[in-house]
């Protein structure tokens, strides 16, 4: 890290104006499914129709309906089977959840991971005011979770861009994926399209659980956010690193430690490409020095 990473730079912090202005740019995305597949050109398949589903009634279960919305407390209750029955609804439901945890708080190039995903979810938000759905969000970090829910028009546009500015936390930490995921299971309505922005440290058991029920109701995209020293260690050399209150140096001339740091990065991604094959996901890789409007648009980034 350098001096040119300082808390006033844009590379480092986060504000309002650099929001605003990606507007302008974010209009050249298209939030729809064929262009998210043609982009990206693999792994996502939705499973549900329309612009977004909200329910309606329950009814007699009938052939042909989709077990996944059987109503399992009304099949109990009555004996008989049930399935819920839900309706289109004019405007999608977006949720973007955005990890600010002390790890993305991290750059070698470009920008610092946590600014990265900020970009992005703007991008996102302002396509989707463009685009006539509804915007709401999740930020979350070791302080806490800050879910807002989805309304319509520029109000709700700028409430969640401040929020991305300045988090107002409340809820429990998130020290690791399992809690923000279990929130969004809460928040999150059937329908909706579910963005989560994160590096996905600390994906865990009970984290992959709650991604595969939000799956089954919703489409959700992950955006994995990485800096090219996760990918690759540089030669050797000795490497100063600093959060600006602490420093560690690291040597990469010790190879075993080396191949152990990359290692973790590794297992990281293929968990990351092996979810997103069995849940039906789109995975998409982000590098920080890439720009944020080329990670929606589908241009690839420049690690592998």
């Amino acid at each position: 890290m350098d001096a040119q990473y300082t808390a006033d730079n844009p590379r480092v912090a986060v504000t309002l104006k650099g929001l605003v202005d990606l507007a302008k740019p974010a209009a050249a995305i298209s939030l729809g499914h064929a262009n998210i597949r043609a982009a990206q050109s693999g792994n996502y398949l939705s499973h549900l129709k329309g612009r977004g589903m909200a329910f309606d009634e329950t009814r007699l279960y009938q052939p042909g309906d989709d077990v996944r919305r059987i109503d399992w407390r009304v099949t109990a209750r009555t004996g008989k089977p049930h399935s819920k029955i839900f309706k289109e609804e004019r405007e999608r439901p977006m949720f973007i959840a955005v990890d600010y945890r002390a790890a993305m708080a991290f750059a070698t190039r470009g920008v610092f991971k946590r600014v990265q995903a900020a970009r992005l979810a703007a991008l996102l938000a302002w396509a989707a005011l463009q685009q006539g759905d509804r915007i709401g969000g999740q930020i979350f970090s070791e302080a806490g979770c800050l879910e807002l829910r989805p309304q319509t028009g520029k109000p709700a546009l700028l409430r969640f861009l401040n929020a991305l500015v300045k988090p107002a936390y409340s809820g429990d930490p998130a020290d690791q994926l399992d809690i923000p995921l279990s929130r969004l299971l809460h928040h999150a309505r059937p329908g909706s399209r579910v963005y989560i922005l994160s590096d996905f440290r600390g994906l865990n058991a009970a984290a992959e659980r709650h991604l595969a029920n939000l799956a089954k109701h919703c489409e959700v995209v992950m955006v994995h956010i990485a800096d090219p020293l996760e990918i690759r260690l540089p030669d050797k050399g000795r490497y100063r690193f600093t959060d600006g209150l602490r420093e560690i140096l690291f040597d990469t001339a010790d190879r075993q430690r080396a191949q152990v740091y990359q290692q973790r990065f590794a297992d990281r991604r293929r968990l990351l490409q092996k979810l997103s094959s069995q849940l039906r996901l789109l995975l998409i890789p982000c590098s920080t020095q890439q720009a944020a409007l080329d990670v929606l648009t589908g241009v690839r980034p420049e690690y592998r």
